[in-house]
């Protein structure tokens, strides 16, 4: 990720459609949360695809902030990140984005990002204008919980939730890990990499009900959903599930022409969800 560029406009979010409380959009149903690329294959097409899922029944999208060692990441998130990449796009960049979306929807939003683009733009500035623009929370794959106090201390001062991964192999710590999170639990349905998935074969409803002993934060399950019947199983026992590949391959295909595609399939999955 480029630094901050010196020409970069950047417009202070004026509160007026600021979302609530991450936790409050599960109240009484279930929840989708998109993911999305930011700057593939534009920023303007990424502000029209959040505004059109949001529109479509996703109740929060996860920004992705490009990076070039996307380590979390599958192919086609990847793939995605090296096409943003590619547009020179910058932080500031990204956060112009979230403003003019913020005309539009109060849709909640949180960045997936790694923690390289976050140290070389500053903590402090970061996690201010998260909150200037109405960025509800991060999700960062490669900072062990039990390194957070790098950033907390910051997240803390501007009310951004740190959103905690908890994975099929972590057994041993799903009490330290349960008992902290805030904002959501993004339980990891499968081992590896973000990628779609034709079988998803962890007992999720086990580490849900372990999960649910220790909080009553919210459950949502991610990494690899991308069919209706996957989402629906998913959901069965989960608060929310999450979709990113799927979402981005179909940004991939139809890339300038995405948001139709996005509005049926995302439409689609909130349905099924929801019954």
């Amino acid at each position: 990720m480029n630094n901050v560029c010196s020409s970069s406009v950047f417009s202070p979010f004026n509160g007026e459609k600021k979302s609530g409380n991450i936790t409050e959009i599960f109240k009484n149903k279930k929840v989708l949360i998109t993911y999305l690329t930011a700057g593939d294959p534009s920023l303007d097409k990424t502000e029209n695809y959040i505004l059109a899922m949001a529109e479509s029944g996703a109740d929060l999208i996860e920004i992705g902030i490009p990076f070039s060692d996307p380590v979390a990441e599958g192919k086609t998130i990847q793939d995605a990140m090296t096409r943003a990449l590619s547009k020179k796009i910058d932080l500031d960049d990204i956060f112009n984005a979230v403003v003019n979306v913020r005309k539009k929807s109060n849709v909640p939003l949180v960045f997936m990002t790694y923690l390289n683009p976050l140290f070389s733009y500053g903590y402090e500035k970061f996690f201010k204008k998260c909150a200037d623009t109405g960025i509800k929370g991060v999700i960062v794959p490669d900072m062990p919980f039990e390194e957070q106090d790098e950033i907390k201390a910051f997240t803390d001062k501007f009310g951004i939730v740190i959103i905690t991964l908890i994975a099929p192999t972590s057994k041993e710590r799903i009490n330290t890990l349960a008992r902290q999170a805030k904002g959501f639990v993004y339980l990891v349905s499968s081992l590896g990499v973000t990628g779609v998935r034709s079988r998803i074969t962890t007992n999720i409803g086990n580490i849900v009900s372990e999960i649910k002993k220790l909080t009553d934060t919210p459950v949502a399950v991610g990494f690899g959903i991308s069919t209706a019947e996957q989402a629906k199983e998913m959901a069965k026992d989960a608060d929310g599930v999450i979709i990113g590949s799927a979402v981005v391959k179909i940004i991939a295909e139809y890339k300038e022409n995405a948001a139709t595609k996005l509005a049926e399939y995302v439409s689609e999955i909130k349905k099924i969800i929801q019954n």
